[in-house]
């Protein structure tokens, strides 16, 4: 059998599971939670938090286009974080190279053949190439190759499903923000297509709670281990 990291998914969310403030791109919380008034005074513990988090963290290209690295100036000293990003046609050569400047080691997960990404060098960057996508066997790459042996995952909705569906998460520690958004397109901690069966529901798994923490101004921290 192979090993793979011990995951952890870590996100922000609204009181309804809600990990953008709406339907489109321009939506999101970094920006707009901290224009809301009740939400811009606890926030900050939601980043404190995160510096805390594994020293491996994977995210997706979609994501971090929203936050702008593809036209961010380069980080002018790397961080002790290691970056892994799975991405198709989000990020441009000048996004990879922001990830390089910024990473300690940097994984960039692609199934493009022509991805920006081919096309630059550096020491602490390497290529995950998958014709089609596997997270397990991405992970167990992540583990064999790079020495990754625990991963925060803060990807979007989507990409958290295929890890739930996957059985590929061992944690889930959400801070909750003290807003509901609602909204059907809007996303959440996990999307992906919705369950057909009971029986579908039963192989899911199910959450231990850990701990709970009220934190200041109305936000909590819910960290769960998740027993398959």
């Amino acid at each position: 059998m192979h090993k793979r990291p011990v995951t952890t998914l870590f996100m922000l969310s609204s009181v309804d599971g809600k990990i953008s403030t709406g339907s489109t791109d321009e939506m999101d919380v970094d920006q707009d939670f901290p224009l809301i008034p009740g939400v811009r005074e606890g926030l900050h513990q939601y980043y404190e938090i995160e510096q805390t988090t594994d020293l491996w963290s994977l995210n997706s290209g979609r994501v971090q286009a929203k936050m702008g690295v593809n036209e961010r100036p380069f980080p002018k000293k790397k961080t002790d974080v290691s970056f892994v990003i799975i991405d198709a046609h989000h990020l441009t050569e000048h996004g990879v190279r922001y990830f390089i400047h910024l990473s300690k080691c940097f994984v960039l997960v692609t199934t493009k053949p022509n991805h920006p990404g081919f096309q630059v060098k550096a020491d602490n960057f390497h290529i995950i190439y998958h014709d089609a996508w596997d997270a397990k066997t991405m992970l167990e790459e992540l583990y064999e190759k790079y020495g990754c042996e625990r991963l925060t995952i803060q990807s979007g909705g989507t990409l958290n499903s295929i890890f739930l569906r996957h059985k590929l998460l061992d944690f889930v520690d959400i801070v909750v923000a003290p807003v509901l958004i609602g909204g059907d397109k809007t996303p959440t901690v996990i999307d992906g297509e919705s369950l057909q069966s009971p029986s579908e529901l039963n192989d899911l798994g199910v959450l231990k709670l850990e701990s709970a923490e009220v934190l200041e101004d109305s936000y909590l921290r819910l960290r769960y281990q998740l027993i398959k």
